[in-house]
């Protein structure tokens, strides 16, 4: 009789642990990331079209793209495939600096623009300048959205929705793995 009232107890005791170690994860996860993010540096030897300061348009086919692309930015890039939520590098990162188009350097977002906004995906409430990007009406997935072009290569970004903070009210919601962060120098 005492052992099966103990056996809540131990089940308590377990899930607190549990609760415990998962919690201690994730912020040392966000640490962790923090830190990978402060070391990043943008080499990108295999893409000669690869410029922070080159605004110049990009007319590259397909098969160029796919040749100096990785794998997996080349279809969110090229192909509008998305990351799944909350797995991206950047979706809770918060540190100062730049960030840039993965695909062709173009300057995209500043830090100071981003955003928590809990939908999984590193989230900007204005572009660092107009000409950054452009829009297209995109009605995938049985939806009507506005999808987010880098301006100088023509890649996919992301999607640009109208439940943003104050003071443009706009919620650019982006892919990690289509953009590079610099960190700003101290």
């Amino acid at each position: 009789m005492e052992a099966i009232k103990q056996a809540p107890l131990k089940i308590i005791f377990i899930l607190s642990l549990s609760m415990a170690l998962a919690l201690n994860a994730c912020g040392q996860s966000k640490n962790d990331n923090q830190m990978a993010l402060n070391m990043e540096t943008v080499s990108k030897p295999k893409n000669p079209y690869y410029s922070h300061t080159d605004t110049t348009k990009l007319h590259l086919t397909d098969a160029e793209w796919k040749k100096i692309l990785p794998e997996d930015l080349y279809e969110v890039s090229r192909h509008a495939a998305t990351e799944r939520p909350f797995t991206g590098k950047y979706w809770n990162a918060d540190i100062k600096g730049t960030y840039y188009c993965a695909a062709c350097g173009n300057e995209l977002f500043r830090s100071e623009a981003k955003f928590a906004s809990t939908c999984g995906w590193p989230s900007f409430f204005e572009q660092e300048n107009k000409n950054s990007t452009v829009f297209r009406q995109d009605s995938s997935l049985g939806m009507i959205r506005t999808e987010v072009l880098c301006a100088r290569c023509g890649g996919h970004l992301g999607h640009i929705f109208d439940d943003g903070p104050p003071p443009t009210g706009k919620r650019y919601c982006m892919n990690s793995i289509a953009m590079d962060f610099v960190p700003d120098t101290p």
